[in-house]
């Protein structure tokens, strides 16, 4: 689908009118001085642009004019964003699609070529992603701030629609002043389709929203239902109410960073995904992402070739130097997963957000996988309501899209206290327990500290749904921690010791010691089936790869006739 602006004809008739143009603006200045008429003048552009080009047949005079309207849509796009340090929505599109693969769907809709206006405030097409198919569509700022009308609204809508039919991933490039205001509810109207067709596309083709400029009021739903949302770390803005109707209705004077920056949703809200240093990195990020997803529930994800080296034993022996023996001293999980996936290849999301949890999309011998693992540098690796939250959902974007989930396990439980009742740790932490609950792809997890309480039933235990499950030698999965159990379950012999004058610490010491002996270890949960087996640590990677390659076969089971389930949300 070649437009034919894109024609041989057409850009030698550019060209030729640019060096004319050139030539008659200085002729123009000569003739300024001598009265007379510029020697360069041409006639109108209609009558113009029925010349012949190099003796090719005439270009006519209505591609003429489209033509010239788009070369100047374009100069006056790069003149209104390269001084705010944006890029043009081309040159967005030209940095997200391998070279030359774009092809756009309906240039000039929404445009009026004979008065001058040359088309609506979006780009609509397709085009490649590391040699896949993808639908994008570019909100122009340029054109009336890229706020969204009729035009806009259809425009996108014609290329979802299109996008569903083929099965390919949706990837929107946004910075828009939202709802267009002159067309009233006919604007808004239009977020109802598009918010329509992006839960019908949910779960079942990639929606990744690349934030790069404003989204405001209605507008931010739009990439708010996508898979991923992406922010740069200036320019970036989302929020319902903006800092004018903030000030108005409450009094409270906020600057739109500090309201709805990059910064605040990818540390503070969680709403975004991924915070770009700048435009070029943000999208770079977006293809990253893309090469890890099938094109949609249907396919399985792409696979890559892998090569044994000999530097995968060393990292693999680096496991067993990770861990400290300590329980309570903490280390980095991303250690472990760099040793565990392909060439210490790791792509995280929300790294900013819930720092004790880590997940992130990474390949074993060559086939895509999402990593979901408790981060002990950050609160122990503690689940709370916030990476209840980001687990969840990653949980579920990987049973979407059929990547494995690999489940790393080192967690003291949930967070108590007031706060986290009072924030729904309740309904929260449920979500974990509902995304690997449901979840049909295949799933392995290892325990590699401890696991106690219920954030060892959620965190892909055997009695939730996992396939197989792995421990390592030095692991502890129990109700509770053993001084905490000791504390509560000797509580009167501790007081009577007291009371006698007796070494509490050191009975103490005895008792956690039998308990770590009789319950704690991880030989209990061996011997009941719900640890498939003890590795030594070097052996996690290789215990992973064969489990991955069992369950190739896995495949869903719809069990009951309901139409969904009723998620704690």
């Amino acid at each position: 689908m070649t437009d034919i602006m894109q024609s041989p004809a057409v850009q030698r008739y550019m060209t030729q009118t640019a060096a004319a143009n050139a030539d008659g603006a200085a002729a123009g200045s000569a003739g300024a001085h001598t009265g007379g008429p510029a020697a360069g003048s041409t006639a109108a552009s209609g009558s113009a642009a029925t010349v012949p080009v190099d003796g090719q047949q005439p270009i006519r005079a209505a591609v003429a004019r489209a033509a010239e309207l788009a070369r100047d849509a374009e100069a006056h796009a790069r003149e209104r964003q390269h001084v705010k340090g944006k890029n043009t929505a081309r040159e967005r599109l030209d940095l997200l699609l391998d070279t030359g693969t774009f092809e756009e769907i309906g240039r000039f809709a929404g445009g009026d070529i004979n008065n001058g206006k040359a088309g609506a405030a979006v780009i609509t097409g397709f085009g490649d992603v590391y040699g896949r198919k993808v639908a994008v569509y570019a909100q122009d700022f340029s054109v009336r701030g890229g706020t969204l009308g009729r035009a806009e609204g259809e425009k996108i809508c014609r290329l979802m629609d299109k996008a569903l039919e083929l099965k390919v991933p949706i990837v929107a490039l946004i910075d828009s002043g939202g709802a267009r205001i002159q067309e009233g509810v006919a604007a808004l109207t239009q977020y109802g389709h598009i918010f329509r067709r992006t839960c019908k596309a949910s779960g079942f083709v990639p929606q990744i929203s690349i934030i790069l400029g404003p989204c405001a009021g209605g507008a931010v739903y739009c990439p708010a239902l996508t898979d991923l949302i992406i922010m740069t770390r200036e320019h970036s803005n989302m929020f319902v109410t903006g800092p004018d109707v903030v000030k108005a209705a409450t009094g409270e004077v906020i600057s739109m960073d500090d309201l709805g920056g990059g910064l605040v949703h990818n540390r503070v809200s969680g709403v975004a995904h991924y915070l770009g240093e700048d435009e070029a990195d943000a999208i770079d990020y977006a293809r990253t992402v893309l090469a890890y997803l099938p094109s949609s529930s249907d396919d399985e994800p792409p696979t890559y070739a892998y090569a044994v080296t000999r530097a995968e034993r060393d990292t693999a022996q680096r496991l067993a130097t990770i861990v400290p023996d300590n329980d309570r001293q903490p280390y980095d999980m991303l250690d472990v997963i760099r040793c565990i996936v392909d060439y210490g290849e790791f792509v995280q999301v929300q790294e900013l957000f819930a720092g004790s949890a880590v997940v992130g999309f990474a390949c074993i011998e060559g086939h895509p996988v999402g990593v979901v693992a408790n981060q002990p540098n950050v609160n122990a690796g503690i689940l709370d309501v916030d990476s209840s939250e980001k687990v969840a959902r990653f949980v579920r974007l990987c049973d979407a899209f059929n990547l494995p989930v690999i489940t790393l396990v080192d967690t003291p439980g949930y967070k108590p206290g007031a706060e986290q009742e009072h924030a729904g740790i309740i309904r929260r932490g449920a979500k974990v327990i509902y995304a690997y609950g449901n979840a049909q792809v295949p799933m392995i997890t290892v325990v590699l500290r401890k696991a106690f309480g219920g954030a060892y039933i959620v965190m892909g235990s055997k009695a939730i749904g996992a396939d197989m499950n792995f421990a390592w030698p030095s692991s502890q999965i129990a109700v509770l921690g053993a001084t905490g159990a000791v504390n509560i379950i000797h509580r009167k012999d501790l007081q009577k010791a007291k009371e006698s004058g007796r070494d509490v610490d050191a009975l103490r010491a005895e008792l956690v010691a039998e308990y770590q002996r009789t319950t704690v270890n991880a030989n209990l949960s061996l011997e009941t089936g719900q640890i498939d087996a003890m590795i030594d640590p070097e052996q996690t990677r290789q215990a992973i790869a064969e489990s991955l390659r069992l369950l190739t076969g896995k495949r869903r089971v719809r069990a009951t006739g309901k139409h969904h389930g009723n998620q704690p949300l």
